[in-house]
């Protein structure tokens, strides 16, 4: 791929409204990769001609400039996948994903595998998923994985369910098709064999460009075992550097302090699973879920391992961190991560969870005193809360205590992601869903939200030394808005129904990695 133009050794961006703290700024001049000043049209001036060279001008002609967004929970081969490939996300209804399978079969007929990712049966008039006889019905012998939208479970045709050795022995494993714990494990390392490397980095790149696109300019990747081998890590890494994007990469995998070491991570966390979803009934809850009141789902981890990882952790030095969603899932952590404190003390290591959907009050309290961080994603809200939405079904009157951001943002960091595919990349339109969450108590104001998206994700990764709002001095992770309606106390206007602000150009440490609208 093309080398990205270098940065300019100075410039400035003038003519606009820079979000800072204080008073209101026009302009914002960069040296070096990072901001040298921010302030007036005076200031530009008196800076444009003092140092060495002539900087390169650009006016912004209105346009809002804010540190660039962080997105703290993607999978970026999985994002590129879904870019590329089979995307049946929105699709309405079951009929509707099959004929997309089908047309997509017939455009790759060399294709080892078809792979298809984001149904989702909840509003599908049919209500139910696939089965693998019903693929293999719309693309006829061809190898089959089509995967829900939370990731969670599957379903196979038969002719890839023939290459997983004891399949049907397998804990997950249901005769129409459908892989679910132990069984979904089983059918995703078969897929590694099928999917090269070249066709993952070429998926890598398409998702770094996405993100780039939406003023991201830094990822946090939640790779683990159970979703792509770890030859992905590189290759996320080749194609975020590429990009110009910062990636800060997680394994999630129980005490495995030499594969972390070896693979050079952040930590071992992020998509280490202690339970599953709402959407697939696998997030592990302590009481039945309403619409199936024969499961609680399930849970993978127990406090005593907990412990044991978070101890293991804090001797390497490594993050520890986990995937947990419901209360079940999250008071096992919690016991846990007490337990891990008692035994390593103030050397316990830095700690995140990822979702934190259905904490009770005792694991909000554990949060705090020991600091966990805490990577949500708002659109989980905007897509299946409130009164009428799939957590309502499946959890009855419980969906109003889902996701309470501002309760854990008064008590610990927040960092804002996507969990993209499984949410669309979007950092404004998480925002919004944050501030207009389906449970008004548990809304974020617009400042409090942004800074998660921002500040909080550099902050999960343990960098915190980054702000919500630009200063001299900081890197130059710059992303520049053309913003449809007047800015609200500074933000862009985020009422439900408006225009989101549209991507103008994004600055990676002074250097452009994207320009134009969004694609």
């Amino acid at each position: 791929m093309a080398d990205l133009p270098a940065a300019p050794a100075r410039q400035v961006l003038r003519g606009g409204v820079v979000l800072v703290g204080g008073e209101p700024a026009t302009a914002v001049g960069v040296e070096g990769g990072r901001i040298a000043f921010v302030g007036s049209e005076v200031d530009a001036d008196r800076w444009t001609g003092t140092g060495e060279g002539a900087p390169v001008v650009t006016d912004l002609d209105g346009a809002l400039v804010a540190p660039a967004f962080v997105d703290a929970h993607v999978h970026t081969v999985r994002t590129g996948f879904a870019t590329t490939g089979l995307d049946l996300t929105g699709t309405p209804t079951l009929v509707g994903a099959l004929d997309a399978l089908a047309a997509h079969a017939a455009a790759a007929p060399d294709a080892g595998v078809l792979v298809g990712q984001g149904w989702d049966e909840t509003d599908w008039p049919e209500s139910r998923p696939p089965t693998g006889a019903e693929l293999d019905r719309a693309a006829p012998g061809r190898r089959t994985y089509v995967t829900r939208v939370d990731g969670h479970s599957s379903v196979i045709s038969p002719a890839l369910a023939s290459l997983v050795p004891g399949l049907e022995q397998l804990d997950g494993w249901t005769p129409d098709g459908r892989v679910e714990r132990d069984a979904h494990h089983a059918v995703r390392a078969t897929l590694e064999s099928l999917i090269s490397d070249a066709e993952r980095l070429d998926a890598a790149r398409a998702g770094c460009r996405a993100m780039a696109t939406q003023g991201i300019v830094a990822l946090h990747e939640n790779a683990a075992p159970h979703i792509g081998p770890e030859s992905e890590i590189a290759l996320v890494r080749q194609a975020a550097a590429e990009t110009g994007l910062h990636a800060v990469v997680y394994w999630g995998e129980l005490m495995a302090a030499d594969t972390a070491r070896r693979l050079g991570v952040a930590g071992l966390a992020g998509d280490l699973i202690a339970d599953g979803a709402f959407g697939s009934r696998t997030a592990a809850l302590a009481t039945p879920y309403d619409d199936a009141p024969h499961t609680c789902g399930h849970g993978y981890v127990t406090a005593e391992q907990v412990r044991d990882h978070v101890v293991a952790c804090s001797h390497a030095g490594l993050q520890a961190g986990f995937h947990a969603i419901g209360d079940a899932a999250l008071e096992e952590i919690a016991t846990g991560f007490e337990l891990a404190a008692a035994v390593v003390g103030d050397a316990l290591c830095a700690l995140r969870l990822e979702h934190v959907e259905l904490p009770s009050p005792r694991v909000v309290d554990v949060i705090a005193r020991l600091g966990v961080v805490c990577s949500v994603q708002p659109v989980f809200d905007a897509l299946w809360g409130g009164p009428d939405g799939m957590y309502a079904d499946r959890l009855g009157e419980r969906w109003a205590q889902t996701n309470p951001f501002a309760e854990l943002a008064r008590h610990t960091t927040l960092a804002l992601g996507s969990d993209s595919p499984v949410t669309a990349l979007g950092p404004w339109a998480a925002v919004r869903a944050a501030v207009h969450h389906h449970a008004p108590e548990h809304a974020l104001t617009p400042a409090v939200a942004f800074a998660a998206h921002t500040r909080g994700g550099w902050a999960a990764a343990g960098q915190h030394d980054r702000a919500d709002h630009l200063r001299a001095g900081d890197v130059a992770d710059l992303a520049v808005w053309r913003t449809p309606a007047a800015l609200v106390d500074g933000l862009p206007d985020l009422t439900p129904g408006t225009e989101l602000p549209t991507l103008v150009r994004l600055l990676a440490a002074g250097r452009t990695v994207h320009e134009g609208a969004p694609a």
